[in-house]
């Protein structure tokens, strides 16, 4: 008989607001058994990290509070459970970080950047046992040898004594004994963020806790680093036979780890089941459409479904919310599937390579200075080392490869915010690094990019109607204020943003309302080349799909180029006609966009291509034979 670690009965928790109360968590209940995986899944303000924190005890009050509910918490069987919800807090410090530890989104922010790893690991283990400070290190080296950011000390011992041709064993030990207290050393700049987020997976397991709660502990990693945190976590959860709750929004990420599965919408849990029935029966509109809004890079839709497509939402006057499921006609469910044939693929590929190119970079490098002690630069840095291609009119070209690879770099160094070391940059014949500062100021009319983070992109103090406005006003394009409002009111039209909300700031609006505001203003001045640097990856999967969808669509309308950046080879190849794939600087592989996925000739592309997601039944029933769930 299974055993509850967690029972989580009718939980409330209500926030206030300048605009009245609001119903974070509205009534759910779940449990966590021991050994198991309960993954929740929604989009942002669903209610899925309140619930974490909830359990954490860590509801900011004000303006938060648990109003109804239970959570009831058992280490061990023979332990008649706790009620989190009616101990003191002083009570719950013995639980959190002990037998009840978090992961966070954000390992950067999670840490604190004046002091060492090793320091904020050995803090937090001598927070919940009684070690001296020598004993916690040790057990801080052997956490970060559990989630693999040190290799363990036989290994260690071999690497050593190859490197250095060491055969003495005492001098060896020592060498071994130096490696291991040195990461200890290091601060959390010096780290990578899947090498942050090892350390933040250490520190949580460091007390060995019975339940772990991981609150989208992989959205911010590239597919290669977030496949590998998924699979220290499976290890880890089935080594120490530890329960988790893995939140996140993006299904195809739970299928790799859940064993059951809440779907959480506006605070409440819609559909709850095992996870192989929710992907192979879906019940629930809104679990129907998140699962069909994902890219499925084996596939190549003309369109991305939506949860829109599956679902009305009616408000009630008395703030009830009300979930009809829609039902397509003939014409609508073949536009939801429609795939673009391999004809046609290969059609619009050769018209394509007919066009003059739009841009052509020709050995292309791009360099930063690493400086010594006393300020002086020791050597370069090449982020962009020889790349050379060319983006013909009216493609998509997609960019992709792992954080660090010199995606970012290559597409600043296009428009020229950053300065190129060699070679040459040709927009529409002219070689746009020759241009002088006057010259280029007027070609940017002709060249945009969509950056990220909009909500860093869009200035705070500046409507949104201003800020479509400024780059009119900047170049003169539009002199009269009734026009340019026109201007400004068909743009927001156009990217299904209400114009009538043109006097509204940039905070009134969710993240993916925030970027179609941002597409609005990179169309205002009618460019003919555009960068998107990441624009989708912070979004959720279906603001993505729509956002994508939007941008497929203005191309078509504007005959827009696209150059199109991302690390995820999925949202690449739904946009791309071509793409290249980026390693360390370096030009990997270039060529069209189901050549590059069917048919990869680097390794590197193979690994990239590996690590999605599958997100399908067949990958769940893989991982439970794995686990001996099922038989094979």
């Amino acid at each position: 008989m299974s055993e509850t670690i967690l029972d989580v009965r009718n939980l409330k928790v209500e926030f206030d607001t300048a605009n009245g109360v609001i119903k974070a968590v509205d009534g759910i209940s779940f449990q966590v058994e021991r050994g198991r995986t309960v993954g929740i899944v929604g989009e942002s303000g669903s209610g899925k990290s309140v619930t974490s924190l909830a359990v954490m005890g860590l509801v900011p009050n004000p303006p938060g509070r648990i109003t109804h509910g239970d959570i009831l918490f058992s280490e061990k069987a023979e332990i008649p459970p706790v009620n989190l919800c009616q101990v003191s807090q002083q009570q719950l410090q013995t639980y959190r970080g002990g037998q009840i530890s978090m992961i966070f989104q954000e390992p950067m922010s999670s840490l604190n950047p004046v002091y060492t790893c090793g320091f904020q690991l050995i803090e937090a283990i001598q927070q919940h046992q009684t070690l001296s400070k020598a004993e916690a290190e040790k057990k801080a080296i052997a956490s970060l040898q559990e989630v693999k950011l040190l290799p363990s000390d036989e290994e260690l011992a071999t690497q050593i004594a190859t490197e250095q041709n060491l055969s003495d064993r005492n001098t060896i030990a020592r060498a071994v004994q130096q490696r291991k207290k040195a990461i200890l050393k290091r601060y959390p700049h010096q780290l990578s963020g899947g090498q942050l987020q090892r350390v933040m997976i250490a520190m949580a397991i460091a007390c060995n806790p019975a339940l772990l709660i991981a609150d989208e502990p992989t959205t911010a990693l590239d597919v290669t680093v977030q496949a590998l945190i998924l699979d220290l976590l499976r290890d880890l959860r089935d080594r120490r036979s530890m329960s988790m709750i893995f939140i996140t929004h993006d299904l195809g990420t739970i299928a790799e780890i859940a064993d059951d599965v809440a779907v959480m919408y506006r605070g409440k849990i819609v559909e709850y089941g095992p996870v192989d029935q929710i992907f192979a029966r879906p019940e629930h509109p809104y679990t129907k459409g998140l699962l069909a809004c994902r890219p499925r890079p084996e596939q190549r839709l003309r369109k991305l479904p939506t949860v829109a497509d599956y679902m009305q939402v009616q408000e009630e006057p008395n703030g009830e919310v009300k979930i009809f499921a829609r039902h397509f006609d003939t014409d609508e469910a073949v536009t939801l599937t429609e795939e673009v044939s391999a004809a046609e693929t290969a059609s619009r590929l050769e018209q394509i390579s007919h066009e003059t190119p739009l841009v052509t970079v020709q050995n292309l490098k791009v360099g930063y200075p690493i400086k010594g002690v006393f300020g002086q630069t020791t050597r370069t840095f090449m982020a962009v080392d020889d790349v050379s291609f060319d983006v013909y009119k009216g493609e998509t070209f997609g960019l992709v490869g792992e954080s660090g690879c010199g995606k970012t770099t290559l597409g600043r160094a296009l428009l020229r915010l950053v300065e190129p070391l060699a070679g040459n940059i040709f927009f529409e014949g002219r070689n746009i690094r020759q241009l002088p500062k006057g010259e280029m100021r007027k070609l940017r009319r002709e060249m945009q990019v969509i950056f990220q983070d909009p909500f860093s992109s869009l200035d705070p103090r500046m409507s949104i109607g201003k800020a479509i406005a400024e780059p009119l006003k900047i170049h003169h394009v539009i002199r009269s204020r009734r026009n340019l409002k026109e201007r400004v009111a068909y743009l927001l039209d156009r990217v299904d943003i209400d114009p009538g909300c043109v006097n509204r700031f940039p905070h009134e609006f969710s993240g993916g309302q925030r970027q179609r505001i941002c597409i609005a203003r990179a169309l205002a001045l009618n460019p003919k080349f555009i960068i998107c640097d990441e624009s989708v990856s912070a979004l959720d999967v279906s603001v993505q799909a729509q956002v994508l969808n939007l941008l497929k669509e203005l191309q078509a309308e504007f005959n827009l180029t696209y150059v199109f950046i991302s690390h995820d080879l999925g949202v690449v190849k739904f946009m791309s006609d071509r793409i290249m794939v980026m390693n360390q600087g370096r030009l990997e592989e270039l060529g069209p966009a189901d050549e590059i996925y069917n048919n990869p000739q680097q390794a590197y592309t193979k690994q990239l291509i590996s690590a999605i997601p599958a997100g399908t039944l067949e990958r769940i029933k893989e991982l439970q034979v794995e686990r001996g769930v099922i038989a094979s």
